[in-house]
């Protein structure tokens, strides 16, 4: 069953990557049409957003295909760090977007110009719309795959529809406030740098703890412990760790059994205590037990 489990989320991952570039190349032509033509850089800024959204999710789509490959001699754990490798570069993406966006807001703030044109209103409403509609979707995926670089390319799509909303505040208060506002379309662009840089580190975080072998979130610990306790002469347990490799977890324990058992009992316990965790866990591609007389 598990080995069904990895291509089947890297599928759906894939699609849902693919899903976005396609959006994200016509929101880049819409927004960047908009931008220039109604005299709004916190619009262009948007558009330069949603480059970098095509850019990170080919990237993504990469990760997931490389994490989607079986185990070779090369890699006997899979290829499965490749998809948190790949969320880490959207994290920085974003980074280098966000200065990109503030450096030149700065600029514009500096420089008078012309209000935004109020059609650019009605662009940027529908971004919001779609690109918060395009979040759900992707995050679900992500969520239901447990993937991280998934995870990521749903939040640079939030990423997304936040500068495009500050954008909308922006201009609506260029707008009304008429004369002597015209700046507030570039502090919108400005704010919207922050929240990037925000969402790259929500982004970063835990996509390097999986890098790092960090612990998964959950309570993995007390249940998986709890189903090797369900195992006969099993006496409890000594060491665990559990660690997330792309879609898939390794699980490693020592389990206290009766000394006076033969090395055979010994070894079907530590197999009835893997198939117990698997049964349980699909998600866990492979568990080690040790063995410790009591």
């Amino acid at each position: 069953m598990e080995e069904q489990l990895k291509p089947h989320q890297a599928e759906r991952g894939q699609k849902s990557t693919l899903v976005g570039i396609a959006v994200n190349i016509g929101l880049v032509l819409v927004k960047g049409t908009a931008g220039w033509l109604g005299n709004s850089y916190a619009l262009i800024a948007d558009a330069m957003e949603s480059a970098t959204d095509i850019v990170t999710s080919i990237f993504v789509w990469i990760g997931l295909r490389t994490a989607a490959r079986a185990p070779d001699h090369n890699h006997p754990y899979g290829h499965g760090k490749a998809e948190p490798l790949a969320a880490i570069v959207v994290a920085f993406a974003l980074v280098g977007a966000a200065i990109l966006i503030a450096v030149q807001s700065i600029q514009n703030i500096r420089v008078p110009h012309e209000t935004p044109a109020p059609f650019t209103l009605a662009v940027l409403a529908g971004v919001v719309i779609v690109k918060e509609v395009l979040f759900r979707r992707v995050a679900q995926v992500g969520h239901e795959t447990e993937s991280s670089a998934v995870k990521a390319d749903a939040w640079h799509h939030r990423s997304d529809a936040i500068t495009s909303l500050t954008a909308f505040v922006g201009i609506s208060i260029a707008l009304i406030g008429g004369p002597g506002y015209e700046s507030a379309d570039d502090w919108a662009a400005l704010l919207a740098s922050g929240f990037i840089v925000y969402n790259a580190y929500h982004i970063f975080r835990p996509s390097f703890g999986e890098i790092m072998d960090e612990t998964p979130e959950g309570d993995w610990q007390q249940e998986l412990q709890t189903l090797a306790m369900t195992v006969p002469e099993v006496k409890g347990i000594d060491k665990f760790r559990v660690r997330k490799t792309g879609f898939e977890y390794f699980v490693d324990l020592h389990v206290r059994v009766p000394g006076n058992l033969t090395v055979s009992q010994g070894h079907d316990i530590a197999h009835a205590v893997k198939a117990a965790i698997l049964d349980a866990r699909p998600a866990v591609y492979d568990v080690l037990v040790h063995i410790e007389p009591v």
